[in-house]
């Protein structure tokens, strides 16, 4: 028997216990442990009941992901559970931490199952673009119905054990000793003469057949304007499970399971969770972070509010400072408002918000920041104002203390030269809102010290967000990429395009929205500021689309101001015949005669902008990795996860095509249009850009 899983022997109870650091995960060791023991246990004619179990901090947490992509090996997930369903001893499946896809498809293989008041179960396999496989789909609503099984799959979202109980999903719940209580009920069974109880003979859930078709067709109805194959084939499986005797139901299944995986959709939601994992691993992750216990936040404004209420939440003490009493007034009640918005969401307890709320002061005098070990200025995106904050910052904290700038263009290497502790500074890029948007970006600067670094990267953990390095240029990884798809969209504008079609051709593509329903959200002053702060080095020989500073200087910023690209009717943007004008008055100013666009050639030239410039990125050593530009547009930007990320849907492309398709632009703007450098060599070896992810 493999040594993830040993046979124990307690009187007349067998108990396999799964030991397979660190999360238990079903791969081909657990898998073939599984089918030994219960082989031996069912051979044993002194067993009478059999214990499922596992050690450390959690019951089979999934799949084992380095098998993600890979043929099955024997004896595969479905097998197993089909095998220990068939037992004709009582199967018991003991559960705790968080027994997840695979892990509680083998758990519903069980007859009964008793867990932890601590365990979560659920199938989350939809978030990988697939469904559950090894019977999840046919055993899950045979015990609690369509209508709750659908919620289940469907969100992904796991069910704390108490009401998996209420639901009908568990048997048992106990607060302790989980062995020695999944014991005490494997010997009541056998006591009382207890018979199996397959899940697939269960019908508690099917007992309202009328009410299990409506469940059925209300989320097919739900699901339709859905482009994501998964949801859907979900729905065809539970239903299945009411049309179908159970081994026809499995093999439809399976079936379905089968195509979602060979689907481009499954592959870039299987890309996007390893590049999420991949992400971590920073050269400077080795290094220990500094202790940090107290934050400063310097600027209360609506990122240095966000930050100071994320560090709270996180358990940090934090120093809010803004230089007079009404700045200061404003951003505490920033964060009371977001505190109370959490407690009315059930996010967080009234004692919570009290308890976070103690360990906030705030300051005026930037002395009273000495003790801080982590300082993050916030303040207007102004090189001379952050240096200013940075140099006062340098003054008054302590030694070995952690000065982080939250630019979002600016040189941080520049901004670290104005301090006497250049090592110290690290550029720690939160995106807004900040207490809710996942994205991190840690700038490194040539100075910055690796212990600096990994405390970014601890910070980042505590918050829960996803940190991705990046190196010093203007715009970093996520707004640099940004910048060439606006021009590019800018560009489409000028050519003849209208922003409303650009939009909802992005739209179509998978963006929540499109890029000038994103620069009015945002807000045009804030982009024109940084296009008057480069105007002077700009060359005019390039190629450059005025029609956003016309608008600006129409004082028209966006949604603030009720008008940018679009006229608002509150929050609905509607196209206004102004914002046309002033585009014909400047394609008619540069002689250019418009013409018409497809909405897929829209969309193609825009993902070509951005994958030519991550591979830019790339070639300067700005990212790692090509996956990291892709975290980094999945998190911070609202890239269809399904999608991958700029540098997947390349790989898709075609490298080849990608540099094609850069030259065929060139007639747009020559100076803008140029191949990445890595492209031609990438094309001679036949690399592409996932090629480049372990390196």
């Amino acid at each position: 028997m493999a040594e993830a899983v040993r046979l124990e022997r307690e009187d007349e109870v067998a108990v396999l216990v799964i030991d397979s650091p660190p999360v238990n995960a079903l791969g081909l060791a657990v898998r073939a442990g599984l089918a030994d023991g219960l082989a031996a246990a069912l051979a044993d004619d002194g067993v009478k009941a059999i214990v499922i179990r596992a050690e450390g901090r959690t019951f089979p947490a999934g799949a084992d992901i380095s098998e993600f992509g890979k043929p099955p090996q024997d004896p595969w997930l479905p097998e197993v559970c089909n095998r220990i369903e068939a037992s004709p001893k009582p199967v018991v499946a003991a559960v705790h931490g968080t027994a997840l896809g695979g892990g509680f498809e083998v758990a519903l293989s069980a007859h009964w199952r008793i867990a932890l008041a601590s365990a979560k179960v659920g199938l989350p396999e939809v978030t990988l673009g697939i469904l559950p496989g090894a019977g999840g789909t046919q055993r899950t609503p045979r015990l609690i119905g369509a209508e709750q099984a659908l919620d289940m799959m469907i969100s992904g979202k796991p069910v704390p054990a108490a009401k998996a109980l209420a639901m009908g999903l568990l048997d048992e719940v106990v607060d302790d000793d989980l062995p020695g209580a999944a014991l005490r009920l494997a010997r009541r069974l056998i006591a009382e003469g207890a018979a199996p109880r397959p899940t697939r003979d269960r019908r508690d859930g099917m007992r309202d057949a009328v009410a299990y078709e409506q469940a059925v067709a209300a989320a097919r109805k739900a699901q339709g304007a859905n482009r994501l194959p998964g949801p859907r084939r979900i729905v065809d499986c539970v239903e299945a499970a009411l049309l179908l005797p159970f081994d026809q139901g499995l093999h439809f299944e399976r079936t379905a399971f089968q195509e979602l995986v060979a689907s481009p959709e499954a592959a870039g939601l299987r890309h996007a969770f390893f590049s999420e994992r991949r992400a971590a691993k920073m050269p400077e992750a080795a290094s220990p972070a500094r202790p940090v216990a107290h934050v400063a936040v310097v600027g209360g404004g609506l990122m240095g509010a966000g930050i100071a209420y994320a560090c709270l939440s996180a358990g940090y003490n934090v120093s809010l400072m803004e230089r007079d009493r009404e700045g200061l007034a404003r951003g505490l009640e920033r964060i009371a408002k977001l505190q109370e918005s959490a407690v009315a969401k059930g996010r967080m307890s009234a004692a919570q918000r009290e308890a976070d709320w103690a360990r906030l002061s705030g300051v005026m005098d930037m002395a009273q920041l000495a003790g801080a070990d982590l300082a993050i200025e916030a303040v207007f995106e102004d090189f001379d104002v952050k240096a200013d904050v940075l140099r006062g910052l340098d003054a008054v904290l302590k030694p070995g203390a952690v000065l982080a700038t939250n630019t979002s263009y600016l040189d941080v290497d520049a901004l670290a030269a104005v301090t006497a502790r250049p090592a110290d500074v690290v550029g720690l890029h939160f995106f807004s809102p900040a207490h809710v948007m996942r994205l991190l970006e840690i700038v490194v600067g040539k100075a910055t010290a690796p212990d600096a670094v990994a405390t970014g990267l601890a910070l980042a953990k505590k918050l829960g967000k996803v940190a991705v390095r990046s190196g010093v240029c203007d715009g970093f990884i996520g707004n640099r990429i940004l910048t060439a798809y606006r021009q590019v969209a800018e560009f489409l504008v000028e050519d003849g395009a209208t922003p409303a079609q650009v939009d909802r051709a992005m739209r179509a593509f998978g963006m929540p929205l499109g890029p000038f329903e994103v620069s009015d959200m945002a807000g045009l002053q804030i982009a024109w500021a940084r296009r008057k702060r480069l105007a002077a080095t700009r060359d005019p020989a390039k190629r450059y689309v005025a029609v956003a500073d016309r608008l600006c200087e129409a004082g028209r910023f966006g949604q603030s101001t009720g008008k940018g690209w679009y006229r608002y009717d509150g929050r609905k943007a509607v196209e206004d015949p102004e914002v046309l004008a002033i585009i014909e008055a400047e394609r008619a100013a540069k002689g250019i005669t418009p013409r018409s666009f497809a909405d897929a050639e829209i969309s193609t030239r825009l993902m070509v902008a951005m994958a030519n410039e991550g591979a830019r990125i790339l070639a300067e050593g700005i990212a790692l990795r090509p996956s990291d530009i892709d975290v980094v547009k999945l998190f911070g930007y609202g890239f269809p996860r399904w999608e991958g990320g700029p540098m997947h849907w390349a790989d898709g492309f075609g490298i080849l095509q990608l540099k094609n398709a850069v030259q065929d632009y060139a007639e747009q703007a020559p100076d803008f249009w140029q191949p990445a450098p890595n492209l031609d060599a990438m094309i001679l070896n036949g690399t592409r850009f996932a090629d480049l992810n372990e390196g």
